[in-house]
């Protein structure tokens, strides 16, 4: 019997000396995935996409809420506003391949920022608050420059709930909306069963930083949607609502919160692309650009929202 016990206690022993092992070896592995895997573009990477292309670009920083935050601008002044919101995990660095695209280019002026959490707006350190990353993106259409109308909002993603807030807060800003795989409905979304685990602080330190701020948004989402209930009626701009007919991520039934709530949009139209799942921005730019352009044509019949100035 004691031979069997100190036998059991030596295999105890090996599993727990193995067991930790692994989880070094985890843990040493997401901190090294954290250092070359960031889904962002320093400054001298986004300036060689410029000038590669031959594109008129520049990178601003500017601080809000005691945050630090970078965006992007491309094109002419006197053109009409083009903001696009990346969703999660991202940042403006995901469209720098659209910055060449001559419909846009002759249309817009375009912006790109990184989201509070993400790119080099604090990556690491995420905003749960929709309300306050609106507010906190709002500056570029308010202040920072004087924008001309109409002004469209492309979000995707998680980027479309703060698309969709900042144009409830601040109708006198946004003309159109376009919506790509839009998670809007409060629980349409898929939580994944380690989500909560992830958030635990003793874990939390060392997951890498762009899903550590994606996981604190995905586990805020819902009550935060929650909180825009209230306010859908204030959009009454053209909405163009695309997703993947095979989104495993964002729940489809999210249209029909949209046509539910959007009862004011005087325009609503709601896209099932065919064969796709939810990464519409990498897979379906043209399709993106064409509704981009609708709400545009859309937007500018307004009298209200047309005007050449801010």
């Amino acid at each position: 019997m004691q031979k069997k016990g100190i036998r059991r206690l030596r295999w105890l022993r090996r599993l727990l000396r193995i067991l930790i092992i692994l989880i070094g070896m985890f843990i040493i592995s997401c901190l090294i995935f954290d250092h070359f895997v960031q889904f962002r573009l320093s400054d001298e990477e986004i300036r060689e996409v410029f000038a590669e292309r031959k594109i008129d670009g520049q990178i601003g920083y500017y601080t809000t809420h005691g945050r630090t935050i970078r965006y992007a601008s491309v094109g002419n002044d006197s053109l009409p506003a083009l903001l696009m919101l990346h969703g999660s995990p991202g940042s403006m660095s995901y469209y720098s391949g659209r910055y060449a695209d001559t419909v846009i280019q002759r249309h817009f002026k375009v912006f790109t920022v990184d989201r509070p959490g993400y790119g080099y707006s604090g990556l690491g350190d995420p905003v749960p608050s929709i309300q306050e990353q609106s507010e906190m993106i709002r500056p570029i259409l308010d202040s920072l420059h004087k924008v001309h109308h109409p002004v469209i909002v492309a979000g995707g993603s998680y980027g479309a709930s703060v698309a969709s807030r900042l144009a409830m807060d601040h109708p006198e800003l946004v003309d159109g909306l376009v919506l790509t795989g839009p998670a809007i409905g409060p629980g349409l979304e898929k939580i994944y069963w380690f989500s909560p685990i992830i958030e635990h602080w003793s874990i939390r330190w060392f997951i890498p930083r762009i899903f550590r701020s994606a996981n604190t948004e995905k586990m805020h989402h819902q009550e935060e949607l929650e909180k825009m209930l209230p306010y859908w009626q204030n959009i009454r701009i053209p909405v163009v609502y695309m997703q993947g007919e095979n989104d495993h991520l964002i729940d489809t039934t999210n249209a029909g919160f949209a046509r539910q709530h959007l009862v004011n949009a005087p325009y609503l139209d709601i896209q099932f692309i065919k064969g796709r799942e939810h990464r519409l921005a990498q897979y379906e730019w043209p399709a993106i650009r064409n509704s981009i352009m609708e709400v545009y044509a859309r937007a500018g019949q307004d009298p209200i929202h047309s005007s050449t100035g801010k």
